[in-house]
């Protein structure tokens, strides 16, 4: 198993050279690491799928309601744990392949459906729940599109990275299922809790969409560039 330094320099190279030195994230990944070489024979794979399968699992408390919005917001953050250990597994063992790194994208996104889905299963407006999961996979879509267009870098790290969409969903579920027990004439707060949080997440998500796309709008205007879309 790599070191941890070793670790996020390996990391970095993965990811197009992106900066580990900011706190949330370097925090993430070392605690991602930490967790990951107790089970350095744990197949990345198997990782991967438990992940899936607890994100989809918060759907069901998150509808039941009441203190279940608990164990959705715990189960949340499990998976984005889970999302990053396979990676640390991987990486931190030798295994990493193109192969796992394109699945582990693909699941990333699913996970991030299955947040939405809580979201609104919980009591955020549909038309909120689909703003939240659809500016979960734009800045990476467009990171991707802009790999395709020669960008080889990752660029900035956002405001809105994958850390902070765990934490939201998470934290917003979790923090549901806290005032679920509060009476309050007139009003049910765990859904305005609910809704509040994804609003802010959705804000999120656009300020770090357009980060991103301010850093792209630089990287992708270079001699001989054009404003002609390049037909799919």
């Amino acid at each position: 198993m790599l070191s941890r330094e070793e670790y996020l320099a390996a990391w970095s190279r993965w990811h197009g050279g992106a900066d580990t030195g900011a706190p949330v994230v370097r925090a993430w990944l070392s605690l991602a690491h930490a967790l990951a070489r107790p089970l350095a024979a744990l197949p990345p794979l198997a990782a991967t799928a438990a992940g899936v399968v607890v994100a989809a699992a918060a759907v069901g408390p998150a509808a039941a309601g009441g203190a279940w919005l608990l164990v959705a917001g715990l189960l949340v953050g499990l998976s984005g744990l889970l999302d990053s250990l396979d990676g640390a597994l991987a990486i931190g063992t030798g295994r990493a392949s193109q192969r796992g790194y394109v699945l582990d994208s693909v699941v990333d996104r699913l996970t991030e459906a299955a947040y939405a889905a809580a979201l609104w299963a919980a009591g955020a407006p549909g038309w909120l729940a689909v703003c939240f999961g659809a500016l979960c996979w734009l800045p990476d879509y467009l990171r991707a599109r802009a790999g395709q267009a020669g960008v080889r870098r990752t660029g900035p790290i956002s405001l809105w990275e994958r850390p902070t969409r765990v934490a939201m969903a998470g934290l917003t579920l979790a923090g549901a299922g806290v005032v679920s027990g509060l009476e309050v004439p007139g009003l049910d707060p765990a859904p305005l809790v609910v809704t509040v949080g994804a609003a802010v997440g959705a804000l999120l998500g656009v300020a770090g969409t357009v980060q991103l796309g301010w850093w792209l709008r630089g990287q992708l205007a270079g001699p001989g560039t054009t404003d002609v879309p390049i037909p799919d």
